[in-house]
């Protein structure tokens, strides 16, 4: 495992990562909601992996004080994360993925291609 200068890495405990990983310079890792990173993936710089939401249903608080929503990020096998992409909670990247600089990955499954924009969207399959 490989982790860049400048990386911050909020709730260790609920972080697992597996072998051969680069984490690259100035990228924001919070797992309060659990985040899984396996196998031969590399995270360039400036990204950002959350899982929780904050919620906005409490009125009478401000929304900073409201309730989070704790959704896992799992990033599977063989997987490459362009530099400022933002990975939000509730996400699953499957195995032989790419996601192209920039990009914003709402909740939801993202495998076997090559996936850019905001919100992301598929750009290519992979075989």
């Amino acid at each position: 495992m490989n982790i860049g200068a400048g990386v911050v890495v909020k709730n260790w405990d609920k972080l697992e990562i597996g072998n051969r990983v680069n984490i690259h310079e100035y990228c924001f890792i919070d797992a309060i909601g659990e985040i899984t990173i396996e196998d031969d993936v590399s995270i360039a710089h400036h990204t950002s992996l959350l899982s929780f939401e904050h919620g906005w249903s409490e009125i009478d608080k401000p929304i900073k004080y409201n309730a989070l929503t704790l959704k896992p990020v799992t990033i599977k096998s063989d997987v490459w994360v362009g530099c400022g992409v933002r990975i939000l909670a509730g996400t699953t990247i499957g195995t032989r993925t790419i996601i192209a600089a920039g990009a914003v990955l709402p909740s939801g499954e993202y495998s076997s291609g090559v996936y850019g924009g905001v919100p992301a969207r598929v750009l290519k399959v992979l075989d």
